[in-house]
């Protein structure tokens, strides 16, 4: 096992960019007063096994099932369309079906906003190029900033604000329509070649 520590740190960036948890921050405050708490531990811990095992199954599995990764790319790119649409617009798309915060912690925090499609298929591209060990150790970096901006989100929007909070909700629901567009075309191109 040989730990790059230059590998570590490109992969740790990247995927905090793709996650983006302090972009997310506005979205995690909304949903926490839709369904109360939300447990950041378990969200956190979801969100790193998901991450971790699709290092090691994304690729068969999305086979498996007769889906290549930029398919699930672009199946990715509307579920991010739909939640900068959210933040954008004010407007409620994602419904919540009863589940409490156990299901706000695993449904949309876990799965897609964390270990999203942009998530997924970034580790998938960063396996071509970083070797296994470095990937996971950035990933297990990332879940702890996770979970530390979980933990104190509340304490995030008192020191920034109702309106300071719906000015960052704009702008990074502006920014997540940007990324969710250039996913989209980014790998829509593959799928007609």
């Amino acid at each position: 096992m040989q730990l790059n520590f230059k590998e570590i740190f490109t992969a740790f960036m990247v995927l905090f960019a793709v996650i983006d948890i302090v972009g997310n921050i506005p979205i995690i405050i909304d949903l926490r007063k839709k369904v109360g708490h939300i447990q950041s531990e378990k969200a956190s811990i979801i969100a790193g096994v998901i991450m971790i095992v699709f290092l090691f199954l994304g690729k068969s599995l999305l086979n498996l099932i007769g889906i290549d990764v930029n398919s699930f790319a672009v199946a990715g790119a509307f579920i991010l369309f739909f939640i900068a649409l959210e933040m954008i617009l004010g407007v409620t798309l994602y419904k919540d079906d009863g589940g409490g915060s156990m299901t706000a912690s695993v449904f949309p925090l876990a799965f897609p906003l964390i270990a999203g499609p942009g998530s997924l298929t970034t580790l998938l591209s960063l396996r071509a190029e970083f070797a296994t060990e470095n990937i996971i150790v950035a990933v297990i970096s990332n879940v702890i900033v996770i979970y530390i901006v979980l933990k104190t989100s509340s304490k995030i929007e008192k020191i920034i604000g109702a309106n300071g909070i719906n000015i960052i909700r704009k702008v990074f629901g502006v920014i997540l329509l940007a990324i969710a567009v250039k996913l989209f075309a980014h790998n829509i191109k593959a799928l007609f070649i």
